[in-house]
């Protein structure tokens, strides 16, 4: 038997890094498709450059239907994995139309593309806890009525029902997974997350002497990345297709972050963060909190590092980079 055939769209991001390397253990060949622009700037690629030999990398925006639709109708996958997205919250409250235009029709896109060429493909969305926004009630479900508190939150919103419409009404193999925040030593620099583990290891060596943050009791459902992408591959190995939260299930504050990080290099937090109010969101989403009983039954499914664990992992990994002086990657918002 031949391998199977994995596409991946924003493959370079942290969950696309994180994916392309368990689906190569799993002996899938492997196609990544990334922004243009950024194979053309190898900088972009650092969280995937051990794997560059690995896998085949195509240059495309998600919305030119047309360039999607050739790398498709030429590898033909028997699954595509969509996480390409502009997923800075609070950037889309600047630039709605790049964000509904890269979000929305980038799914659309894909979908279309995969219908048209490869049928048979099993499709992954990458829905976001953003979607729930102001929900009526916590901990949040996959019967949870969706109340988007940002341009991010409604694209992804909208992509999510275009998925269950290609799904429901063409017969493609679709599955939305409903993603809370997961972090990683992968994170985009911007992230609160890791802004705050960062600048933690640089006031610990000395080239930092404050921290400055929005609003600190700001809650959210943190996992840790590879558990997540795994759950994203369990949905396409079921017999029919569906949608699942991914969550841990338990929230903490951006005050117990701070407070975490902190404390693994031995200061008190409360000497060095600011809060300043031009890093508060317009719009702040209430408690965010998944409960992922149905991707624990069904698909056996549930994570395993805690948010103890995650913080740590993070500012030991950004100790080292600040110890080492190294450079930081171009920002970007995977």
């Amino acid at each position: 038997m031949p391998p199977k055939r994995a596409l991946i769209t924003g493959i370079a991001g942290q969950d696309g890094s994180y994916l392309a390397e368990l689906l190569l253990d799993r002996g899938y060949k492997v196609f990544g498709i990334d922004q243009e622009g950024t194979l053309r700037e190898p900088v972009r690629l650092w969280r995937i450059k051990h794997l560059i030999d690995s896998i085949e990398l195509y240059s495309a925006s998600v919305e030119d239907y047309s360039r999607i639709a050739n790398v498709i109708r030429e590898i033909k996958p028997d699954e595509c994995y969509h996480l390409a997205a502009k997923s800075y919250v609070d950037y889309s409250f600047d630039d709605v139309f790049s964000i509904m235009n890269t979000n929305f029709h980038g799914t659309h896109s894909v979908l279309s593309a995969i219908l048209d060429n490869a049928p048979e493909c099993r499709f992954y969305f990458a829905g976001s806890s953003e979607m729930f926004g102001n929900a009526p009630y916590s901990p949040q479900t996959e019967e949870t009525p969706f109340n988007p508190r940002s341009p991010y939150g409604i694209s992804k919103v909208a992509s999510f029902y275009l998925a269950r419409n290609f799904r429901d009404n063409h017969g493609i193999f679709a599955c939305s997974g409903i993603s809370y925040n997961h972090e990683s030593e992968r994170r985009g620099y911007e992230f609160a997350t890791r802004k705050i583990t960062f600048t933690v290891a640089k006031i610990k060596t000395g080239t930092e002497n404050e921290l400055r943050l929005g609003n600190l009791d700001a809650r959210r459902d943190w996992g840790y990345s590879p558990d997540y992408v795994e759950a994203m591959w369990l949905m396409l190995q079921q017999e029919k297709p569906d949608d699942y939260i991914l969550a841990t299930g338990e929230t903490h504050s951006v005050r117990e972050f701070v407070e975490r990080a902190f404390s693994c290099v031995g200061l008190n937090w409360e000497d060095y963060v600011v809060v300043d109010e031009r890093f508060y969101r317009p719009a702040e989403a209430h408690e965010l909190r998944g409960d992922a009983s149905k991707a624990r039954e069904r698909l056996g499914w549930s994570p395993r590092v805690t948010f103890d664990d995650l913080v740590v992992r993070m500012v030991q990994h950004d100790m080292e980079l600040a110890s080492a002086d190294a450079e930081l990657p171009l920002s970007d918002s995977s």
